[in-house]
């Protein structure tokens, strides 16, 4: 799948190991791809972001991923959920660190090397590469770009996506943002 990557998106996910290898992760995850994203310039993803208005709120997006991390990787609507049932998420945090240290719910997040020398994708991270996939497809793209992988991020429920949402950047805006308000779902203009 590698080979239909364009240079930009294989420079996204190359920049997404990077990512890791600064956090100290013990492999990529989507938040990764995403902050790969966010560094890239001149591509239709980029001209996107922008438009949203994520890279200036990159500091946002970060606390957001490190508080979703505390949370042991639920989403918001997980924690509304166990709301309702009476489980408060944010006790249950504390409680955890308060015996285990901050951020012990936060797996994943560790300084050791691996012996191989890289570090492995997430089943979620790979889930984004398979769905971009599957979205460059589905639009008639020969070659898998950096906006199929930013849609990818906004159409696979869990932390990324909501933490994109909170931003503003849902499936429908980052569409409309790429192919404009008159886009259907593979970006042509809509018969009027």
């Amino acid at each position: 799948m590698f080979e239909r990557f364009t240079r930009g998106a294989r420079a996204t996910v190359k920049g997404a190991v990077a990512q890791a290898e600064r956090a100290g992760a013990a492999s990529v995850t989507e938040e990764h791809l995403l902050l790969a994203l966010l560094e890239q310039d001149g591509s239709r993803a980029s001209f996107a972001l922008a438009s949203l208005g994520l890279p200036r709120r990159r500091a946002s997006l970060e606390a957001a991923f490190t508080e979703a991390r505390r949370r042991g990787g639920l989403t918001r609507a997980d924690t509304e959920a166990l709301a309702e049932i009476g489980i408060d998420i944010g006790a249950v945090v504390s409680r955890v660190e308060g015996a285990h240290g901050e951020g012990a719910l936060a797996a994943g997040r560790t300084g050791r090397r691996w012996w191989s020398g890289h570090r492995p994708f997430t089943p979620g991270a790979r889930t984004i590469l398979e769905k971009s996939l599957r979205i460059a497809l589905g639009r008639g793209d020969r070659s898998i770009g950096e906006e199929h992988l930013l849609l990818a991020l906004t159409a696979t429920p869990g932390t990324t996506a909501d933490v994109l949402a909170e931003h503003g950047a849902t499936y429908a805006a980052v569409h409309r943002a790429l192919y404009g308000p008159e886009a259907d779902g593979r970006g042509h203009a809509k018969a009027g």
